[in-house]
């Protein structure tokens, strides 16, 4: 029997470099197959963005993620996880989120990263609020409808009946 897995949670002002955490989470393991990575970047749609400020509670936020990481874990065989959340101001094209899911085979790393990327989108306790470039006030951003629907699919199915 093997070890429990154990995520690897950050909550972090600083950027991440992407190659450097999959090589960090995967150096000399034999048992992982298959490798799932979804970085998510600060957009500037319309270049009227100077700046998106993320805040959260710290511990709080930590804590959310590690129990959404432990239903990710019931409901998938998962190798390995590794999720990095990002806070304060991020400039347009910069990182926000990191989620690398691994598995020995493909669906259960795939499935598990789009879950965890739906929980963050909709129920991780991050605020998010948008600075332009033309100086009027900040405004804080309010969750899209889609969101909160990808987020419901998960709801309905019950760990266990996960592919």
């Amino acid at each position: 029997m093997s070890a429990p897995v154990i995520p690897h949670i950050s909550v972090q002002r600083d950027d991440f470099d992407l190659a450097r955490e999959i090589t960090a989470l995967t150096a000399g393991r034999t048992d992982i197959g298959a490798v799932v990575t979804f970085s998510g970047l600060c957009r500037d749609e319309g270049e009227t963005l100077a700046a998106l400020e993320l805040e959260h509670y710290p511990g709080m936020a930590e804590m959310e993620i590690e129990r959404i990481a432990g239903a990710a874990l019931e409901r998938w065989p998962l190798l390995a996880l590794r999720i990095i959340h990002r806070h304060g101001k991020i400039l347009p094209g910069e990182n926000i989120v990191l989620v690398i899911t691994t598995s020995a085979h493909r669906q259960a790393a795939f499935e598990a990263a789009s879950f965890l990327m739906d929980f963050l989108k909709t129920r991780a306790p991050f605020w998010k609020k948008e600075h332009a470039r033309n100086g009027q006030p900040a405004g804080w951003v309010e969750p899209k409808a889609s969101d909160e629907g990808a987020q419901l699919r998960w709801d309905a199915i019950k760990p266990g009946n996960a592919t």
